[in-house]
């Protein structure tokens, strides 16, 4: 792709999302929210593959429904109310279609549908903006409507994209549609807390963000696709896949890791809601999650592969790797000594 035409995209990508997220008025979130459409479809049909064109329309419908539907859900409030406030979103009617409409957008079970796909069908780099950049103006429409939003609904879905989440990642060979479901069943815990706790919702976002990233630039760094292919980059790069298996383990929520924190806060908050059945049964489907996770972290450790592949041996490479990708890293492991302050800014 010609380097001013990415630039103009990523600019605008950059936009729509500043636009969104600084908005009260609903025609300007709207505009942000189909400007940020408008300026990824490029970035995933750039490689011309009939795979990545089936990605990018498969996104464009289900991002362009979710936005008709977001400016059905603000115009039957300002029916209601006549005002076009994000915040002052009293009609319950416009609250449940605002609900499907983000969920959508996210990819909420049970919209989920697509986004494995589209993510499968594009680079890892574009699947690392989709899977962070993407998803920050739709949390932040979640969070400034939280208050009138359906608890019932949202904690359904919530769990519904944990259960599902986890499940259907379980036969998975593809690293990018196991992270895929990872993303979902994240947003799960995000959605089943946003109603009673937005600011620790959004601490739970940014965690997942630092450890998609250092997760994503590190499977781009040793050009890694499926499990097949992972199990063999012990011998090019031991010191990169020993963090990715720490990353992964952070990523699965397991104990000392950073990953923990935001699962630990949010089970620990839905008990002060009185809401000890949903934390036990949202914690027992993080299992499912944590079988491929754990799978993904032992091929990424593994010296020799269990049985002939087809794949030519790595050789060992003194290639330096890129400062981004440690500085994750070493957040996306190590920032749970950090939780006293950390509570302190939540």
């Amino acid at each position: 792709m010609n380097p001013q035409a990415k630039l103009i995209f990523t600019t605008s990508l950059l936009l729509g999302s500043t636009i969104t997220i600084s908005s009260n008025h609903w025609i300007m979130a709207w505009a942000g929210l189909e400007l940020n459409t408008l300026a990824i479809l490029p970035l995933i049909s750039k490689s011309h593959h009939p795979r990545a064109i089936e990605a990018a329309t498969k996104y464009f419908l289900v991002q362009a429904a979710a936005s008709t539907l977001v400016l059905f859900s603000s115009m039957t409030n300002a029916w209601q109310t006549g005002q076009w406030d994000i915040t002052q979103l009293t009609c319950p009617a416009s609250s449940t279609i605002l609900t499907a409409a983000i969920s959508m957008k996210l990819g909420l079970a049970p919209f989920h549908f697509w986004f494995p796909e589209v993510l499968q069908g594009c680079s890892l780099t574009t699947g690392l903006v989709l899977s962070t950049v993407m998803k920050f103006p739709p949390i932040t429409l979640l969070f400034m409507t939280s208050q009138s939003l359906n608890p019932t609904l949202l904690t359904s879905l919530a769990i519904l994209s944990a259960a599902l989440g986890g499940w259907m990642g379980l036969n998975q060979t593809q690293t990018r549609k196991i992270l895929a479901f990872s993303s979902i069943s994240h947003l799960g815990w995000m959605a089943v807390i946003i109603i009673y706790s937005p600011k620790l919702a959004l601490f739970n976002f940014y965690l997942y963000v630092v450890m998609t990233a250092a997760v994503f630039l590190a499977l781009n760094s040793i050009k890694t696709l499926k499990l097949s292919t992972l199990m063999t980059t012990w011998t090019k790069t031991p010191a990169l896949s020993a963090m990715l298996m720490l990353t992964l383990l952070s990523l699965a929520g397991l104990p000392p890791l950073t990953g923990f924190l935001p699962k630990w806060l949010i089970i620990q908050e839905l008990t002060k809601q009185e809401m000890a059945p949903v934390a036990t049964i949202i914690a027992l489907l993080s299992l499912l999650s944590l079988f491929f996770y754990l799978r993904l972290a032992y091929c990424a450790t593994i010296t020799l592969p269990p049985h002939t592949t087809n794949h030519m041996k790595q050789w060992y490479t003194n290639k330096p790797v890129n400062t981004s990708v440690s500085i994750l890293v070493t957040m996306s492991i190590t920032l749970l000594p950090l939780s006293p302050l950390i509570l302190t800014l939540v």
